[in-house]
């Protein structure tokens, strides 16, 4: 079954073009280790919340915009084997730094339970 790394994090908004060229590069290298899709969201209607939300989960700043981003995968060893491969592949390094503070990212891998697609 398929497996997914899922993230959020908050970007500056100025950094959107520099978010979408790092994503793309890091696209390839993703593909290379097996992964499906990709799918990197610019938030568009993300509303802050009273005790929890995706602004306060990252801690955006007023001039950030919130991302959701995920990553399908063949099934969790092939997602565990790129991960992996990022100490020991040498075009993880050719990749620009993300464009965005990576220590208010939050993300996670997941079973899917319920997969239901029109058509």
């Amino acid at each position: 079954m398929s497996y997914v790394s899922g993230f959020v994090a908050a970007v500056p908004t100025a950094n959107k073009q520099a978010f979408i060229d790092h994503a793309r590069a890091a696209w390839r290298l993703f593909e290379k280790h097996g992964a499906l899709e990709q799918w990197e969201c610019w938030g568009d209607g993300v509303p802050e919340g009273e005790v929890t939300s995706f602004p306060m989960a990252v801690q955006a700043k007023p001039d950030e915009t919130v991302v959701f981003s995920w990553i399908l995968w063949p099934d969790k060893a092939t997602s565990e084997a790129c991960m992996a491969s990022m100490g020991t592949d040498p075009d993880w390094q050719t990749i620009a730094e993300m464009a965005f503070d990576g220590k208010r990212m939050i993300f996670g891998d997941f079973e899917p339970v319920v997969m239901e697609r029109r058509g």
